[in-house]
């Protein structure tokens, strides 16, 4: 696709729909509510769970930062990578576990890459600006979302059609992409456009159509400050269209076909420019999730199916990988009474893999296996404050057998100020298909079994404007999978590693156009489970509304030192020896401002961030951002 025929239509959509741009009504507020802990809306304060959601309000604050980068300021959560450039490979830590103990969900339905090391989704193929919320829960969760849900869920919500027969918006983003001390302020990230959304009589739709083009920085940092290596290219399309169909109140039918294509050039590895490397991925996802309500309950069908083609050409030769996923989800809530209800369902999921390179050849005959999964949950909330959520799952795997998984999650509210939660929840973790197909896997790998036990409690003062909450969590990870650095092979780890930590979150509402939020992350892991992994870690942010028009937020983040271990091949020998070292701490400054140019028509923001232009290092050997800047501008109609 043409990117600049998608940027120039972005920026005619900008002026030339102006013409048709109607009021917007002021949403209304409601009561929040979260669907991961259940699958269906509850009551925040009836929730067991301390679940973060990252609202639409939450994502314009933070205008300009990718979606990686908006999920590493939550609690618990850390995201290697996110401050480097565009397009370099995301490590994904939640309570110390990494990316394949970890379920991404889009609008409910698992994502995938069934050819993929962790068989997790890749977070750089989605715009920040497709997305409406997220959720971010933490735990083990695998009673309600099976094989992956180890260590949390994270759902997000994309964007969906309003009210009106036809709305929507056009954009536009443009930024630098420069390293610290080494000021290069043209610009070279952009980003831009539209989306239509609306609805008539039973039918509504929404559509959107994303580009993205960055260049400036080198993936590999030069060991010398006077060598200067190739910059490295990433770009992005996405496009996504819903259709639903309401024939009758208590019928819907929606239905989604989703296309993302990502070229993105990279080095040979860490201190090491590579001019020929590059990596192409298509993704093609399509789904149907009928929607049936009846008098005690509601019934939800949830179907999906993904193709991914990936071309790699890595040191000199090309390597290709081609898979497929399908999920159904078929899940039932019956409410036994107004206090009590149950929630019933049954998945499957079937992935299959090929890789051809010139020196391995993986067929899909071979590379594939499914698991059916039977789960209950029953959800009660007592009318004197005693919540209950708890659940189990019977995963039946094509090559592991039968695995049985549960939770049990109390909650007591002694009153609308304060609430006390506990959990145990249990989960599995199936190995990857690369893990146990590619010339580093093995077949004689176990599934990795994880237990996370939490207790902590939320609590409201001075009618609500402090909230503070503080959860304590012990995880153990039986037959853990890891990589041994010396062998390049994939094993299981001997005996149990264990992580523990304390995740503390407070925000402060001064009055209505002046808030504060911050939270604190302790996590302490055992050597398998630490590379790369902070031991603490802090986030603040001011928001504050100047004018009823101008807006602007000024956040804070400290990353404590972080272990990491890996191999160099010294000469003459150039056999492998193990070394470790220790990534020192960093601290970033960052700067948003908004502004509503045109009422319910035309916003436009600008963003800094390392406003301190600290030279930092997230990842041994790649570059990281220094001060950079960010515009944009948004028009509704």
């Amino acid at each position: 696709m043409n990117k600049k025929f998608i940027r120039f239509s972005a920026i005619a959509l900008l002026f030339a729909m102006n013409t048709y741009a109607q009021q917007q009504q002021e949403p209304k507020q409601l009561d929040e509510v979260v669907v991961s802990d259940s699958k269906f809306a509850l009551s925040k304060e009836k929730s067991g769970k301390v679940i973060v959601k990252i609202t639409a309000e939450d994502l314009k604050k933070k205008s300009g930062l990718s979606v990686a980068s908006i999920l590493s300021t939550v609690a618990g959560v850390e995201i290697n990578g996110n401050q480097s450039r565009n397009g370099k490979d995301l490590g994904l830590y939640i309570r110390g576990g990494r990316n394949h103990q970890v379920l991404i969900l889009i609008d409910g339905v698992p994502v995938t890459d069934a050819s993929g090391i962790s068989l997790s989704y890749d977070l750089r193929l989605l715009p920040v600006e497709q997305i409406e919320s997220i959720e971010i829960m933490k735990g083990a969760s695998s009673t309600l979302y099976g094989s992956g849900a180890a260590t949390g869920v994270i759902n997000i919500t994309l964007k969906k059609a309003g009210k009106k027969a036809i709305a929507g918006n056009a954009y536009m983003n443009i930024g630098t992409q420069t390293v610290a001390k080494k000021a290069n302020y043209n610009v070279q990230d952009y980003n831009q456009g539209f989306a239509v959304n609306g609805g008539f009589e039973k039918v509504n739709y929404f559509a959107s159509l994303n580009s993205t083009e960055t260049t400036g920085i080198s993936e590999a940092k030069p060991l010398n400050s006077n060598t200067k290596f190739e910059n490295d290219d990433f770009s992005r399309v996405n496009s996504v269209v819903k259709i639903g169909f309401t024939p009758t109140k208590k019928l819907s039918l929606n239905f989604f076909a989703n296309y993302d294509r990502m070229k993105n050039d990279f080095d040979a590895g860490s201190f090491a420019d590579d001019l020929k490397n590059f990596s192409l991925s298509e993704q093609f996802r399509v789904g149907f999730s009928p929607k049936y309500k009846y008098n005690k309950g509601e019934l939800v069908i949830n179907t999906s199916a993904n193709v991914i083609n990936r071309d790699i050409f890595s040191y000199g030769s090309l390597f290709q990988a081609k898979s497929r996923s399908v999920n159904v989800d078929a899940f039932n809530k019956y409410e036994i009474s107004t206090q009590l209800f149950l929630v019933t369902g049954a998945q499957f999921q079937f992935h299959e893999m090929s890789n051809i390179s010139e020196y391995d050849v993986i067929t899909t005959e071979v590379a594939k296996f499914n698991m059916i999964d039977p789960y209950v949950t029953a959800v009660y909330n007592s009318g004197f404050g005693l919540n209950l959520n708890a659940g189990a799952r019977y995963n039946m795997h094509s090559k592991y057998g039968n695995n049985l998984v549960y939770n049990i999650n109390p909650s007591y509210s002694f009153s609308e100020s304060l609430k006390v939660l506990a959990s145990y929840s249990t989960a599995f973790v199936a190995p990857s298909l690369y893990q146990l197909y590619s010339p580093y896997g093995d077949l004689n790998l176990s599934p990795e079994k994880d237990a996370t036990a939490e207790a902590g409690f939320e609590v409201s003062l001075l009618n609500k404007k402090v909230v503070l909450n503080a959860v304590a969590f012990q995880r153990e990870e039986k037959d853990a999978i890891g990589f041994d650095l010396m062998t390049y092979k994939y094993f299981n780890v001997n005996g149990k590693n264990k992580a523990k930590g304390i995740e503390t979150m407070i925000s402060y509402a001064f009055n209505d156009n002046i808030k504060f939020n911050a939270n604190y992350t302790f996590t302490e892991l055992e050597r398998q489970s630490r590379i790369l992994n902070p031991k603490h870690k802090v986030n603040a942010a001011l928001d504050v509304q100047a004018t009823p028009r101008l807006a602007f937020n000024v956040a804070y983040q400290f990353v404590s030192d972080r272990y990491l271990e890996y191999t160099t091949y010294p000469a003459p020998t150039y056999d492998a020896v193990l070394n470790s070292e220790i990534l020192k701490d960093y601290q970033l400054v960052n700067a948003t401002i908004r502004y509503e140019l045109i009422k319910n028509r035309l916003n436009i923001f600008g963003a800094v961030d390392n406003i301190l232009d600290k030279d930092f290092v997230e990842s041994r050997g790649f570059s990281t951002r220094g001060r950079n800047f960010k515009l944009g501008l948004n028009l509704l109609f």
